[in-house]
């Protein structure tokens, strides 16, 4: 089962299970942006009539985690039926390069492409992971299925610095946005362990592109709203830094971040299901109807 995208991109049905009216489907093509064959998860809800088309998200997930972690662990599922939503899963890096050095650190290389494009050797050919997010699969999933062309971006983790880097640097693409324990400084102390090694030492301001918090002061689109969610016992607190990004609306007027800590949560995937109905139903909302007077 395949169908063909206009630069001869060709998809693959990996499997497809049905689930609260609707499918839950992983496919895998060819990238030519990572030059590997990538997966993707993208749930689909039942199609009342041949015509109907979804609004579409785009989950970014975060270290260790590959593009099956968020539909298995989540139960999402049941309120993307009932929103009458798509969502797609990318994978977190490319698959199968086997390059020195890309399990060496848990944040870095195989499971933690930081949704960047890599600027250094041996990392250059394959971690494109920016451009792959952010050009190659919104057209691949234009060209597939049944969407009416809005998109949002939501993120947990890596994937929320993720989901704040591509959403706020393609805001007519990416029209909403949401993020859970999101890593929203890495630059500050990422240094050694992700950007010299994907970046170079030189190019600080470079950097800056792929940090959330970077981005968003310096961000000049159309108003922005960052919903947020973490965990008070978050054991990566110290990392993430979500104080920091509530400052951004001191400087920029643009951005307007709405951030709740969540009494004695974690930063596991109980967290994430805990609270990925209200940011289901926020995208949705602010997104717009598309199905009017619709019943499953």
């Amino acid at each position: 089962t395949s169908s063909v995208v206009e630069d001869n991109t060709k998809v693959e049905l990996v499997s497809s299970d049905k689930c609260f009216n609707g499918y839950q489907k992983i496919y895998k093509h060819w990238s030519k942006e990572t030059k590997c064959t990538m997966k993707f998860s993208i749930y689909i809800p039942l199609q009342l009539h041949a015509e109907e088309k979804f609004n579409a998200i785009f989950f970014l997930s975060g270290v260790m985690c590959n593009e099956q972690n968020f539909i298995f662990k989540t139960g999402f599922q049941r309120y993307a039926s009932d929103e009458r939503i798509i969502f797609i899963g990318p994978d977190t890096s490319p698959r199968n390069v086997d390059l020195p050095g890309d399990r060496d650190s848990w944040v870095f290389g195989r499971s933690a492409g930081w949704y960047l494009d890599s600027t250094c050797e041996p990392w250059r050919t394959n971690y494109r992971m920016y451009s792959y997010i952010t050009r190659e699969l919104p057209e691949i999933i234009r060209q597939n299925f049944p969407i009416t062309g809005k998109f949002g971006m939501c993120g947990h983790s890596m994937g929320g610095n993720g989901a704040i880097v591509c959403s706020l640097r393609n805001p007519t693409l990416f029209q909403t946005l949401s993020v859970l324990a999101p890593s929203c400084n890495p630059t500050s102390w990422g240094d050694e362990l992700i950007y010299i090694p994907y970046l170079g030492a030189e190019n600080r301001e470079l950097w800056k592109q792929y940090d959330a918090l970077e981005v968003a002061k310096a961000y000049k689109g159309p108003p922005k709203k960052i919903l947020a969610d973490c965990g008070s016992e978050d054991e990566y607190l110290h990392l993430l830094l979500p104080d920091k990004l509530t400052e951004v609306a001191l400087v920029n007027r643009n951005v307007e971040v709405e951030l709740h800590m969540r009494e004695e949560y974690n930063h596991s995937y109980f967290f994430v299901a805990s609270f990925i109905e209200k940011h289901i139903k926020y995208h949705a909302k602010a997104l717009g109807t598309v199905n009017e007077n619709v019943t499953c």
